[in-house]
Formats: C-alpha cells, structure tokens, sequence
C-alpha cells in the first residue's frame, strides 16, 4: 500500500525524529538520496551541467546539498537563488567548498535541474520571483523536483497559477497527497521516495494517520474474491442491472459485460424489452427480469426516464452503486438514511451538479470534492477522472487509484466500470473496496489493451488483468 501524509504529519514526524539525531541529519539523508536519484538519471555525472533553482527555506538546503554532491562527482553545478540574500547558508557553502558556484541567472543551457525553489509549506500561486526563474528552465533539461514540484500545493494537488512540470519528483519521507492528485500529479512525472526515517506508527483516525493511500498488486490480490469448491452462483454473488434506454441501449450491454468479466455468479437485468433482447443477443448468460440479488447497479444510459428505478433500488436492503443517469436528483438525506452501503461514482461534471458547483472548481480541487460528495450523500464516492478517487463515507484515507490510460476518456468505459464494481459489491466486498478494486483493474485492462482502444475491449480485457494480479 502506498501512503501519502498530509505536511503537517510530516511536519510532526519530523520534529519528533530532529529531537533525537545530530543537527543536519534529516537534511543530509534527503540530500543524499535526492543526489543518488540524479545521478541515475544523467548519461555520466562528470561534465554534466547541473542547475539549481534554490528558495530560501529547508528545500533550496535540501537542493544545495544535493547539488554539492553533485559538483564532488564532478558535474558543473550552478545555483540561482530566488533571494540571494536568503539562501541556506550551510548549503551554500558546502556547494561552493565543492567547486559549484552561486549566480544571478538561469544558464540557458542544462542537462538538468532541481527545482528547490518552494517545499512543502508553499500555499497558493507562485510568487513572481519564484514563477520568473520556474519560466527559465532551459528547454531538454530533465526536470528533478525537490520533495514536489513548485507551484503544487502538497496537501490537495490544486495549482493556482504557474508551476513546474517535473520529469522526476524526489519526495522525502513519505508521499504527499498532491503528489497522487491531478492536477498536482501531472506535473510531478516519476515518483521517488526517499526513506529519511520517519515513524507514522499506526495512529488513531485523524490522528496523523495518512491522508490518502494507493493499493496496489498485492492489495488487489488480497481483495479478489475468489469462488471455492462450494460456490454457487448465489454465493459467488448476483448482481442486478437497471441500464440502458431505447437511445442508449449499449450502456445495458457494456454494464453487463463489466459485471460478467467481474467474476459475478450471475446478472440479473432489468430493463425495456428491446434493450434485454441486444443484452441476451450479446450475453445469453444473463438473467432476464427482477428476482433475487446481492446489489445493484442503476443508472447507465437510463436517461431522463430512470428516477423511479434508482429510487426502487435504494429502497432495498442491499447495496447500490449509482452512476450516470442515475445520479440526477439524488436525495442527501435519503442516502444518508439508507442502511445498505451506497457507491455513487460520477465524473467531473456528475459531482459538479451533485455538489452544486462549477465543474471547474471540482477539476481544480478533486480531492476536496470527492470528500465532499462522500460527506454529504453518506456515501462511498468514486470520482472518475485522470486521477479516480474513492472516498470513504466516513473517517479514513482517500483512495487513489494507480493504473489507467489517458485511452480510457471513451464512451462506455464509464459503464464498464459500473458493472465490474457491482459484481464486486455483489460478492460481498465493501463499496470502498469494490470501488478501489474495480478502477484498478479497470485501468489495468486498459493499460494491456493499449490504444486506442473501446470500451467493449476493456471488459474483454479484465479476466487478463484479474489474473495478472492474481498470480502475484
């Protein structure tokens, strides 16, 4: 699982290990590693022509340090510093002492650069200092940020106005959530985490515990539900499909085909006659007409006729995920009522009318909407999107899904989705880790089908990712 601490958690844990090294410790573990990271990342460390943008706080240290090490190998190492008369002192001189030198303006050649320009305090825009020298990266440089690229915030991934695009991120300690949120995660490239010894224990909720997590191979592994000698159908789990309209008929199709590549027992679909004739043309194994289930999914292609069937499932003891048409008019206080789980999974634009807000506001801010949503429906959200995230109804990390393709931005893989996570929740999975499951091998499907690519593929694709993450 890969977890990422809010700063002042980070802070925190920071405090509590410097009271207990030599000065300078902490500081020298994250420029050593932050050294090692480019040194792997030059062709040859002797001759190469290192330039670092350096702010007045820890992170220009962190930079300085990092860069002297650098000169020490040999590497031309130029420092340009934000405000000349606030650079950290002790890296300063170290990098001088190594042969690297102090200067008023960006060289317009480089192989590459650190960006230590502002660290994880850094909140809003870019000062205009900072902004200038971030607009003169040398173009080919590879790109190496310290701790996060500046101009992210690090605890939400919102950009409020310029910021660097890294190649590389160098984070110390432990991952930040704007490091795993777009839009702060684009602009961050390949993650590397240095370890500099922090303790996060295992805190109580809302007590340094981390702000959101990653699962990954293993965890996935650990959450398939896997049939048994004594499965049946039932057990395996039943899911039933309120999908599709006479204009959207493929959403039924594509809903179906998620959840019969999601390991379901069986599906059960619900709909208008001539959209179950193109199900049962495509799939014959799905089940026809209501009866007996372990969830529901509503909403796919319904259109503007589906609210009394969204509104029948929910009344129902079992979980619910609603998605795309279904979610229009939803009740706050309906869902909160419910006493079955409820996953609610819109994109951008969905959430935006479900909270209420400019879809903008929920693009630039996502990890703030996904709470909200989850806070107020009392539901698990699942915010589709660049980066998806699932949020708990509840006290706990948000998640964020790790795999996925830009390929995936196409009709119906929307309703893939829905399917796969409700078989997940027919088979007895919470809706947090349906949810989670579903988008990773969602995207994992995805990343082995390639591009470009529809939707129909990704669900042929998922019994290959199912078992590649099974067998690990």
């Amino acid at each position: 699982m890969r977890t990422a601490y809010s700063v002042e958690t980070v802070r925190a844990a920071e405090r509590e290990l410097m009271a207990r090294l030599p000065e300078g410790t902490l500081m020298r573990r994250a420029a050593g590693g932050l050294a090692a990271v480019c040194v792997r990342l030059l062709p040859r460390v002797y001759g190469a022509r290192v330039v670092l943008l350096v702010g007045p706080g820890d992170n220009g240290g962190d930079t300085l340090y990092a860069g002297a090490k650098l000169a020490r190998r040999g590497a031309g190492v130029t420092a340009v510093a934000m405000d000349p008369d606030r650079v950290h002192a002790g890296g300063l001189a170290a990098l001088r002492a190594a042969g690297g030198r102090l200067d008023g303006a960006v060289p317009e050649r480089a192989d590459l650069v650190l960006d230590g320009l502002v660290g994880i305090g850094g909140r809003g825009a870019l000062r205009p200092a900072a902004a200038a020298l971030a607009a003169r990266i040398p173009a080919g440089a590879v790109v190496v940020a310290v701790d996060l690229p500046s101009g992210v915030d690090a605890d939400t991934g919102e950009v409020a106005g310029a910021a660097v695009t890294a190649d590389v991120t160098v984070t110390f300690g432990a991952y930040k959530p704007g490091l795993l949120t777009d839009p702060g995660a684009s602009r961050a490239g390949a993650l590397h985490l240095v370890d500099i010894g922090l303790d996060f224990g295992a805190p109580e909720p809302g007590s340094g515990a981390p702000e959101m997590e990653a699962l990954q191979h293993a965890d996935v592994a650990g959450l398939l539900p896997e049939p048994t000698a004594s499965s049946d159908k039932y057990r395996r789990g039943v899911l039933g499909i309120v999908a599709g309209s006479a204009r959207y008929p493929g959403a039924a199709v594509l809903a179906v085909a998620g959840a019969l590549r999601g390991g379901a027992g069986a599906v059960r679909y619900v709909g208008p006659p001539p959209v179950a004739d193109a199900v049962l043309a495509r799939y014959p194994e799905t089940l026809i007409g209501t009866g007996r289930v372990q969830a529901w999914v509503v909403g796919p292609g319904l259109g503007d006729e589906g609210g009394p069937e969204v509104r029948e499932a929910l009344s129902q003891p079992v979980p619910v995920l609603v998605d795309a048409d279904g979610l229009r008019g939803l009740d706050p206080g309906e869902l909160r009522a419910r006493a079955a789980p409820t996953l609610l999974t819109p994109h951008a634009g969905e959430a935006a009318a479900l909270l209420g807000l400019p879809r903008e506001t929920v693009e630039a801010g996502r990890l703030e909407a996904v709470r909200a949503l989850a806070e107020r429906y009392g539901a698990v959200a699942l915010l589709k999107g660049s980066t998806t995230l699932i949020a708990p109804a509840g006290v706990g990390p948000v998640r964020v899904n790790p795999t996925g393709t830009p390929w995936l931005a196409t009709a119906g893989s929307g309703d893939v989705l829905s399917g796969l996570a409700g078989s997940l929740l027919a088979a007895g999975l919470t809706a947090a880790d349906a949810g989670s499951v579903a988008a990773y091998l969602h995207g994992l499907a995805a990343r082995l089908t390639g591009g470009p690519l529809l939707a129909h593929q990704v669900a042929e694709a998922l019994p290959r990712a199912w078992r590649d993450v099974a067998r690990r």
